[in-house]
């Protein structure tokens, strides 16, 4: 174990006192985020904090986890746990994270028979973007690709909206969407962007079967012209009945990936 652990009382005055100073010291809330964010080697774990007197749950769990990364476990009084963290929901559990190191897009590329790699691009709400990651999570994409936004600053909202899935899913960034369905175009991906446009495919019409590399976009502004010439297909999502208003991009991340799930278990 490391032989130093910040007291959650120290933790607390530096950021009250000392904000700047505590721009590298991020915090993890919730046993799933804190479970997620341990067991993400990219994601560095300075100490974990848990209630004192209160039954946590998943307790041996994240003292397993900790152990195995040598990240030390210490108690703290309700009174200092509810200072540090940024809501009441937190149920006892805390971490001090670091920054997360992301993966380069080479090591995203896979060799399963059919790797599922996913782009949020110009998604801006941290809710919706950890609901997305959730969804892609779930329907078993395998990798996460990023534009250069520096989500770290909502770190805690984002683990906690996808459940630990941000933590868990193997994630790389890219300059801009054109580079990265260019490089995955390059290694045998197919390139697939949700548009409703004209000339677009129903997703239950679209092979999406093979290596996909799939880009979705925020709900205000889409992706890039330029992006979405490169595609190999245009993806829409057909409804029951007229209805004009998108889908949000929780709803429509959820809804083509698991159609491609469907589509690779058949």
């Amino acid at each position: 174990m490391l032989s130093f652990v910040p007291s959650v009382s120290s933790v607390v005055n530096r950021s009250h006192c000392y904000t700047a100073a505590m721009s590298d010291t991020l915090i993890l809330e919730g046993h799933l985020s804190v479970l997620a964010g341990l067991e993400n080697p990219q994601r560095p774990i300075e100490a974990v904090y848990l209630q004192q007197g209160k039954r946590i749950r998943a307790a041996g769990a994240l003292k397993r986890a900790a152990g195995a990364r040598e990240v030390p476990v210490q108690e703290a009084p309700a009174a200092e746990i509810d200072a540090l963290a940024a809501g009441r929901s937190h149920g006892g559990v805390l971490a001090l994270a670091g920054s997360r190191q992301y993966l380069s897009l080479d090591k995203l590329v896979s060799a399963h028979q059919a790797p599922f790699v996913a782009m949020l691009d110009g998604v801006e709400d941290p809710f919706n973007f950890g609901q997305a990651i959730r969804a892609l999570y779930a329907a078993g994409a395998s990798g996460l690709v990023l534009p250069p936004r520096d989500w770290e600053n909502a770190l805690n909202v984002v683990a906690r909206a996808s459940a630990g899935a941000s933590e868990r899913i193997p994630t790389a960034r890219a300059a801009d969407s054109l580079e990265a369905v260019r490089f995955f175009g390059e290694h045998g991906y197919r390139a697939a962007a949700a548009d409703k446009s004209a000339g677009s495919l129903s997703i239950y019409e679209a092979d999406l079967s093979g290596p996909l590399f799939l880009l979705i976009g925020g709900e205000r502004r889409g992706l890039p012209a330029t992006t979405l010439k490169a595609c190999d297909v245009l993806l829409r999502i057909p409804y029951a009945r007229p209805f004009e208003p998108s889908l949000d991009v929780t709803s429509s991340t959820a809804a083509i990936a698991f159609e491609v799930m469907r589509q690779r278990e058949n």
